[in-house]
């Protein structure tokens, strides 16, 4: 199939998903009860899905709980036509005016030759958005986990420029903030071991952008990687009908190291 008859029967697909979900909000009781606020959790519960499938790295699921979320967006779309606020076609509009605007060196004259520089010109251009009257970071949701909050935080202000010069300076600020960690640790401050534990770990996130590394995968992955090893562990405990918590720390690393030998 060339592409102008994909895009064809694209649409046309996209029609009968807007026909099921009218019929559905019309004659299914539970999708007619639904309201932007019922929705709302199962939404975020969709999108933690579709996260998990991407860690996996499962095509086939990424596309199972693409069209979930897609399913979630028509909805919000067709709850808000019933309410006279806006339609899917509004929807899609606004995104298209906003990705038009926001990429000026591509529909303008402006100039970006790199990722680097296409992200500042778009967090300036929201500013003008706001006429100036909001700040740079009042669009990181305040719903977010805190790690991904952290992170999109420092990428927001890095977009207008502020950020450390270099990769050595972002180290120094992590062994600065462990040094006065280990302080408040050995003064039994409970408080400001807290506030100095959360600086290390923001220090780290911050230090992870520079290495180019998505802290929020790097550690969702560490726990799968762990749940693994420890299920395993689990397993080899009840082969030899033994109690965990009566085996000794050796016994259990010696079964830990076996689980790493079988990742490789």
């Amino acid at each position: 199939m060339d592409k102008e008859n994909r895009r064809e029967k694209t649409l046309e697909s996209f029609d009968k998903l807007l026909t099921i979900m009218d019929e559905l909000r019309e004659k299914c009781p539970w999708d007619r009860k639904q309201t932007f606020e019922t929705l709302r959790h199962l939404t975020i519960e969709e999108t933690y899905e579709l996260a998990d499938a991407i860690i996996e790295n499962d095509d086939s699921e990424i596309k199972k709980e693409i069209g979930d979320l897609l399913l979630h967006i028509v909805f919000y779309a067709k709850i808000g036509s019933e309410k006279g606020s806006f339609d899917i076609k509004d929807v899609v509009d606004s995104l298209n005016e906003k990705l038009i605007r926001r990429h000026p060196h591509i529909y303008g004259e402006v100039r970006a030759d790199n990722a680097q520089q296409v992200m500042e010109n778009w967090e300036q251009i929201k500013l003008k958005e706001n006429n100036g009257t909001k700040s740079t970071l009042s669009g990181v949701p305040k719903t977010l986990p805190a790690l991904v909050k952290a992170y999109r935080i420092q990428d927001k202000a890095r977009g207008v420029g502020f950020d450390w010069d270099n990769i050595e300076q972002v180290w120094e600020k992590v062994e600065q903030e462990i040094e006065e960690l280990k302080v408040e640790l050995k003064a039994g401050n409970k408080k400001k071991t807290e506030q100095e534990f959360g600086d290390v770990l923001f220090s780290l996130i911050n230090y992870s952008r520079f290495i180019d590394v998505n802290p929020e995968t790097a550690l969702e992955r560490t726990n799968k990687k762990f749940i693994q090893r420890f299920q395993y562990i689990e397993q080899e405990v009840k082969k030899q009908k033994k109690d965990m918590r009566e085996m000794t720390l050796e016994e259990l690393d010696k079964i830990w190291n076996e689980a790493k030998k079988l990742e490789l």
